[in-house]
């Protein structure tokens, strides 16, 4: 339960400790006092969005503190889990907002995120508002409420994870189905890709060869021509290079006995004449290698345009990683080939997925509907007492056409509170009072299915007056059996039933507004109760009338 809570420079607070108890505490005060105010703090510290402008003006920071006194709740695992220290005994949660809007938070001292506050202060505080009271047209907290009446867990996480795992192995399915769909022009282009690459069979070092040789062909005649004058500088009609050196070499030979200095020319003479000869062979072997075919052109040219365009398509720059590509293609193709096996096994799995979640599903809807005949049942036995003895309340469930992540169990709450009146979505026929009476009985009525130590009712009894709010406040004293329960209230009928009262108020000084808590005594109780009663004039039959309430309060407990 809440023991203690703090607050320092939120708002018009700047500093507030109260201490509370358990039981049944009050808190009332005039529109615009500060109740919202300390609500508002009190979220902040269990995980609300932080806001700089709530920082009294002028101050630094603002601190919002509660200690919670655990009394046997065990939450061990949660502080384990996210490797906080554990107390048995106590709880104090701390969240600190700076003028500059950083918020820090704290566990027992220990810094938390949000994600670890959110969760851990729903585990100690339920704060409920009027505005609340529009859940109980939401499916998701009616479905919640069933779930926590069930008490459901393993089935519910059954259920969670075969509709995580049929979600998973469906999207796969869609992808492939997809991906079959366009797999015909995509398997065309690959076939039409490969058989490219197969026909043309491109050889290592074959881009060069091709183009040396397209070289020479497109010059073929003027190769041939210069080839020809070079042979005929050598060889002709008229001369022969290689004859005059040889009458030269015997020449210089046949006075080299009287002259031996010009053996070595001789010698070198037959050296270059032999040189002369050998380039005069392969001039002529060149010449006769040479020849002009345009059809031969024509091949060379066309498998260079066809290797320049596979370099192009594939982008590589050589012919050299052609033949990887080719094995690359063979293996999309191959799996390409393989879709349709893909495809029968997926559709098998996600038959069996789709088998094992409707079985979850079945066994989920099963136990909800055991908690909705009970709930159905003690939620109307529970509102005859509040004005409603003809009242009737159905938690109707129906099958949606497709699983969603809580279920596949459509929920609609069913009211009425008329005889003969057949019920119907309560969201459209029940009144402002119906639905907070409605909703202050679902909350008693789950309390006995939850350790929650703490809950908060801001202002659930709007629409309600007189008779009906008294019942109401005897439903909440009710619930102090099994919670610590804090009602923020406008009806005296209400606030005289708490075993504790607070009162809020606004006080002026040089500095400024500020807003202020503090309990009441017995006879401020009757003060309180009477403006309550009658207005800012306070009557004696309206301190008469605080009084009688506050008896019958007493006679009750």
């Amino acid at each position: 339960m809440l023991s203690h809570l703090h607050i320092s420079n939120y708002a018009l607070i700047d500093r507030l400790d109260i201490d509370l108890s358990e039981g049944y505490t009050v808190i009332t005060g005039e529109t615009g006092a500060g109740k919202s105010i300390l609500l508002g703090a009190l979220g902040l510290l269990l995980g609300a969005r932080a806001d700089a402008r709530v920082v009294k003006q002028g101050e630094p920071k603002c601190v919002v503190e509660a200690v919670f006194h655990l009394q046997g709740q065990d939450l061990s695992a949660f502080f384990e889990e996210n490797e906080l220290e554990w107390d048995a005994d106590e709880v104090v949660i701390r969240r600190e907002l700076t003028a500059a809007g950083k918020s820090r938070a704290f566990v027992n001292d220990s810094p938390v995120l949000l994600n670890v506050l959110k969760p851990l202060g729903a585990q100690l505080v339920d704060i409920h508002s009027q505005h609340q009271n529009q859940l109980l047209g939401s499916e998701e907290f009616l479905l919640q409420t069933l779930d926590l009446v069930a008490d459901n867990r393993p089935q519910l996480d059954r259920y969670t994870q075969a509709y995580a795992h049929w979600q998973e192995v469906s999207e796969s399915l869609r992808q492939l189905r997809r991906r079959a769909a366009s797999n015909t022009d995509e398997q065309e282009l690959l076939r039409y890709q490969l058989e490219q690459l197969d026909t043309f069979e491109p050889e290592t070092g074959e881009q060069e060869a091709l183009e040396e040789e397209q070289a020479m062909l497109a010059h073929a005649e003027d190769i041939k021509a210069g080839l020809y004058q070079a042979t005929s500088a050598l060889a002709d009609d008229t001369h022969d290079t290689c004859q005059l050196l040889r009458q030269c070499q015997q020449a210089l030979e046949g006075v080299a006995a009287h002259l031996p200095q010009v053996q070595e020319l001789a010698e070198r003479l037959e050296s270059t004449r032999i040189e002369l000869s050998d380039i005069q062979d392969e001039l002529n072997v060149q010449q006769e290698r040479v020849e002009f075919n345009p059809q031969r052109l024509e091949f060379v040219e066309s498998r260079l345009a066809t290797l320049y365009n596979l370099l192009k398509r594939h982008h590589v720059q050589s012919e050299d990683e052609l033949p990887g590509i080719q094995d690359a293609l063979r293996k999309e193709l191959a799996a390409a080939d393989n879709l349709d096996d893909d495809l029968r096994h997926l559709e098998k799995a996600e038959a069996e997925a789709r088998s094992e979640l409707s079985a979850a599903a079945e066994a989920l809807t099963r136990t909800r509907s055991q908690a909705a005949a009970e709930a159905s049942r003690q939620l109307t036995r529970d509102i005859a007492p509040l004005g409603m003895p003809h009242g009737q309340v159905l938690f109707q469930l129906t099958p949606r056409p497709d699983p969603a992540p809580d279920g596949q169990d459509a929920l609609t709450l069913l009211f009425s509170a008329n005889k003969s009146v057949a019920p119907q979505d309560v969201h459209e026929v029940a009144s402002g009072g119906e639905t907070a009476r409605l909703m202050l009985t679902l909350k008693a009525f789950t309390a006995r299915f939850r350790q929650l130590p703490t809950i908060i009712f801001d202002e659930i009894d709007t629409g309600v007056s007189g008779t009906m709010a008294e019942r109401m406040g005897q439903v909440m004293q009710e619930l102090t059996e099994r919670c610590q329960v804090l009602c923020i209230t406008h009806l005296p009928q209400i606030a005289a039933l708490g075993s504790r009262h607070f009162r809020v108020f606004k006080e002026e000084d040089d500095s400024g507004t500020h807003s202020r808590i503090a309990p009441l005594s017995s006879e401020e109780r009757v003060q309180e109760l009477a403006v309550m009663l009658s207005g800012a004039q306070i009557t004696d039959a309206a301190v008469d009338n605080a009084r009688a309430l506050l008896g019958r309060s007493a006679a009750a407990e």
